[in-house]
């Protein structure tokens, strides 16, 4: 058994409010969640308008699984979200 981990550091400079941030969270959270078998929250930076930290954690069978896992769902995120992610660190125990 595999246990994936990975903080996503998202970047969305037109975010003016805190109201306006919790909206492209919340989107982006229940895409993610309603598309794959993941967890994910926001995990840090809450009160800053134009920067989400996502954390991510799942459970796969295999390395090159976990992997493909965090990579599908990177992907997603750039492709049904108007936030550039900046940042990514995967861990994998």
């Amino acid at each position: 058994m595999i246990v994936g981990a990975a903080e996503i550091k998202l970047h969305a400079p037109w975010v003016s409010s805190l109201k306006e941030k919790r909206m492209v969270v919340k989107s982006i959270i229940g895409k993610v969640r309603n598309r794959f078998n993941v967890s994910i929250a926001e995990i840090a930076e809450q009160d800053t308008h134009q920067t989400i930290i996502l954390g991510l954690a799942w459970v796969a069978g295999t390395v090159s699984q976990a992997d493909s896992i965090v990579d599908h769902v990177l992907g997603f995120i750039e492709s049904n979200s108007e936030a550039e992610i900046i940042e990514v660190q995967r861990e994998m125990r």
